[in-house]
């Protein structure tokens, strides 16, 4: 067996960069004198076996490892076109000239294209800059054509200004309807009741408190902003709750602060019995605070609420002690905003703004040629600032006339039918809470008195113990409701109809007896006539 040679391997293994595989198998046996006379030997005389040749591909060359990304209209031109019309089968003269004058011509219009859109790209960002340099210039004039939101956003034209859950917050509230109030008084009093905690800790451990550290403390409490305009409208509604100063040399311990700077300083308004120390702010005391700002929020607004029953036709008028929730169609959530009292101001240095004041500051200092020059100067730029034309008197607006759908309805109709709508509404508002419960359960009566008898029917049974009565009751009811309320349900029934449902008491039981023979469509009516009556003003 002859022996394997080291060249053998390698040209095994490592073949030409650019020598496709051979085909066929090749053979490893040790090549023989006679093959190997042909070829000549080197310089130095050595019998050293030559690579095989690579062998032509017809597809060309081997693709490269990384492939560049080409545009759509550049895939004429490039290196992989030039290398094919390099390969043997299109070495044709005529086909490269072509080939390169079609890319030669595809360069200036690609070119053009790119400074196109570049060209449209900039112009629409530069025009996009300049509309809003000039928002930011009109929202910094106070312009009142730039509208914004509450958050300091540019509000798109004609949408509202307030979320959804500020302008509908009275209908979402749980509960029966009551004297609710406007989403942002909620909100006041809750930064109310935040800023008399802060303030009661401080003031408690006998510390000066200033504006920083309550803000501080509320806007961790409550996740909201809280500045100077929360303060003023604080002491709008509550104006004996705090006395605000303006003092300095006060310890801030912060970089920004200076001593010497002035800070605003809050002190609660506590009674203090003649001798005895200084009170402090209790828990008790913190509670009474709350209740008295939250009063004072609710007489804002009846005061907004008498307005509008003013305003109506015919106007409307409620006591105040008989007002138990707000008119139907007095929008809580659409009260105005409070306006927020002034706090002191630290006080400011003068300075000279106009020429008047630096005449009459510096006359003595000038020659009388400057004087007379800059009382010139006074004279016309006061000339602008003279009072103009007054303005013209609006036309005063015509009384309310009849919608074009009432034309022709009698007005002594009308009249009737506002008298008696205002009446409705008047008792609506005017209805206690007790009563208007009362009312929810007469509604609920006719059905209930026909699933009641359904299940007499379907028991067989001439009386039904009250515990097993409301329990079939609750479940057979469209609406969820507890045994104890059904309950009271069934003993109104009976309180109402006693010829028709009766209850006896034997031992410590209690049983519903009902009269099966009486016509239902009967009871459901009776039921329903007492409901209406008690429902009418």
């Amino acid at each position: 067996m002859a022996q394997r040679r080291v060249t053998d391997f390698f040209a095994r293994r490592r073949p030409g960069p650019r020598a496709a595989p051979p085909k066929t198998k090749p053979s490893w046996r040790t090549p023989s004198p006679a093959k190997l006379a042909p070829s000549a030997p080197g310089p130095g005389g050595s019998r050293k076996r030559a690579r095989p040749a690579a062998e032509p591909t017809r597809d060309g060359p081997a693709p490269p490892a990384r492939r560049r990304l080409r545009l759509p209209a550049d895939t004429g031109s490039g290196p992989s076109s030039s290398a094919a019309a390099g390969s043997p089968e299109h070495s044709s003269p005529s086909k490269k000239t072509k080939k390169a004058t079609l890319s030669a011509g595809q360069l200036p219009c690609l070119a053009a294209q790119e400074d196109k859109v570049t060209l449209s790209g900039l112009k629409s960002r530069l025009q996009r800059a300049q509309e809003l340099r000039e928002s930011v210039q009109r929202k910094d004039a106070g312009d009142p054509s730039a509208p914004e939101e509450e958050g300091g956003r540019p509000a798109e034209p004609g949408g509202d200004k307030m979320p959804a859950y500020q302008r509908f917050h009275a209908l979402a509230q749980p509960g029966p309807p009551g004297l609710t109030l406007p989403y942002k008084y909620q909100v006041l009093a809750e930064m109310f009741r935040s800023m008399d905690t802060v303030v009661g800790m401080l003031h408690n451990r006998s510390e000066t408190v200033t504006f920083a550290k309550v803000k501080q403390g509320v806007q961790d409490m409550m996740r909201k902003r809280f500045e100077e305009h929360n303060v003023g409208q604080i002491k709008t509604v509550y104006p004996t709750s705090y006395r605000f100063r303006q003092e300095r040399v006060i310890p801030a311990f912060k970089d920004g602060v200076r001593r010497s700077a002035y800070q605003l300083t809050i002190e609660p308004l506590l009674d203090q019995p003649a001798g005895s120390a200084a009170p402090q702010l209790t828990a008790s005391r913190l509670l009474q605070r709350r209740h008295v700002f939250s009063q004072n929020l609710v007489a804002r607004v009846r005061e907004h609420h008498r307005a509008f029953l003013a305003s109506l036709n015919p106007p409307m008028e409620v006591p105040e002690d008989q007002l138990m929730r707000w008119h139907p169609r007095f929008n809580v959530d659409e009260v105005p905003d409070i306006e927020p009292a002034e706090l002191p101001q630290p006080p400011t240095v003068e300075k000279l703004a106009t020429a008047q004041e630096v005449l009459a500051r510096a006359r003595s200092l000038m020659s009388p040629r400057m004087e007379k020059a800059l009382s010139d100067l006074a004279l016309r730029t006061a000339e602008p600032s003279s009072p103009g034309s007054p303005c013209l008197a609006l036309p005063a607006t015509p009384a309310g006339t009849p919608p074009a759908a009432l034309k022709g309805v009698s007005q002594d109709l009308l009249e009737r039918i506002r008298a008696k709508e205002a009446q409705k509404q008047l008792a609506q508002m005017t209805r206690r809470p007790e009563q208007e419960q009362r009312l929810q359960r007469l509604q609920r009566l006719p059905e209930l008195a026909r699933v009641l008898r359904g299940i007499f029917v379907s028991e067989r049974k001439p009386a039904l113990t009250m515990e097993v009565a409301c329990a079939r009751m609750v479940g057979s009811y469209r609406a969820a409701m507890s045994p104890g309320e059904m309950e009271k349900h069934v003993r109104l029934l009976s309180e109402l109809l006693p010829d028709w449902l009766s209850l006896h008491c034997i031992r410590t039981d209690t049983y519903v007896k009902l009269d099966k023979a009486a016509d239902l469509a009967g009871v459901v009516a009776r039921l329903a006539g007492l409901a209406r009556a008690e429902a009418a003003p």
